[in-house]
């Protein structure tokens, strides 16, 4: 019988290319590392200095030609797929990932070409191959990231009843901006609040979990900073904080649901969350109003009301007669 596959996330540089489906993926971490230890990834070097990735500026119908450095780390020639992808945020955290050999490609993955599509590798060695990235006439300004990825075929198979194959993975980053006009935006989405909170008031911790969704509705990579603000009744301030976790890039037209915790939230308590996202030359903000009930106290209220109600129907029908 066959064993079953299953998929794998796995830090970056590390990317991951699994059988079903692929995945390559960058979560947040030393955006510089493009490295995993076996092999790295890096644009050609010149006399002057040394980039740590292709920054491209370029005019719509531009053609760029570049050179981009494969180097293997260990003692075996080893034989890479090199490939273009586009770049986007990972929903869960907002890392940095890039798009599969197999997935459509729509910017830099679709306009740059590298010159070899597979190379090997020697031992201990490097292989510098030329690449060529076309900007389209018709290309949107803006911000269009990417990478150059080398990807190893190769599938290491699991052991075990759950078998997992993983294919490797390392990408020098492309950040291309076509020139024209830039728009930097920003916006705070759905936001919610989650409450959770003991049976009977006073006989444990309240706490909850605030959630919302940070979108880059603009042109250009941006680095966000978010800050929130909790008023309870009378205008009262129950929790101001600049909050840690947020993706150090949010890419053009990308979302990213986050979520933050709120230790020692009200019992009793009704007011508004307000999430007040910004970056450079963009502000906005979003609200959701809360009402903090224990269980204990709702369920006594409620019961309350309901016979409040039994009693006016029963005086009602006493009238009538």
């Amino acid at each position: 019988m066959r064993k079953p596959y299953a998929l794998l996330r796995l830090p970056f540089p590390l990317l991951t290319a699994l059988l079903l489906p692929p995945v390559l993926l960058w979560p947040a971490g030393p955006s510089y590392a493009a490295d995993n230890g076996s092999w790295s990834v890096f644009p050609v070097s010149s006399e002057i200095s040394q980039r740590p990735y292709f920054y491209v500026t370029a005019n719509p119908g531009t053609t760029i030609r570049d050179k981009v450095v494969v180097a293997n780390k260990t003692g075996r020639p080893l034989t890479f797929r090199l490939y273009a992808a586009d770049a986007y945020n990972t929903a869960r955290d907002g890392g940095f990932a890039v798009r599969t050999v197999k997935e459509r490609q729509r910017g830099v993955g679709a306009w740059a070409r590298p010159a070899k599509s597979r190379v090997t590798v020697p031992a201990r060695g490097r292989v510098t191959v030329p690449f060529t990235l076309r900007v389209p006439e018709r290309a949107e300004p803006g911000d269009h990231p990417g990478a150059l990825v080398a990807l190893d075929e190769r599938i290491d198979a699991g052991d075990g009843s759950l078998a997992v194959g993983v294919q490797r993975a390392v990408g020098a980053r492309v950040y291309l901006r076509v020139n024209g006009p830039t728009v930097p935006a920003l916006a705070v989405e759905k936001v919610r609040v989650r409450h959770t909170q003991p049976l009977v008031p006073g006989t444990g911790d309240s706490t909850a979990t605030i959630s919302y969704t940070l979108h880059n509705t603009g042109n250009v990579t941006l680095n966000p900073r978010v800050e929130l603000r909790a008023q309870g009744l009378f205008g009262r301030t129950l929790l101001s904080r600049d909050l840690t976790g947020i993706p150090s890039e949010l890419l053009p037209g990308q979302r990213v649901r986050l979520a933050e915790p709120w230790r020692g939230a009200p019992q009793l308590d009704w007011g508004d969350v307000t999430l007040t996202a910004s970056a450079e030359d963009t502000r906005e903000s979003a609200s959701v109003s809360f009402f903090a009930l224990p269980w204990l106290v709702a369920l006594v209220l409620g019961t309350g009301l309901v016979a409040a109600g039994v009693v006016v129907r029963a005086r009602r029908r006493r009238a009538l007669r």
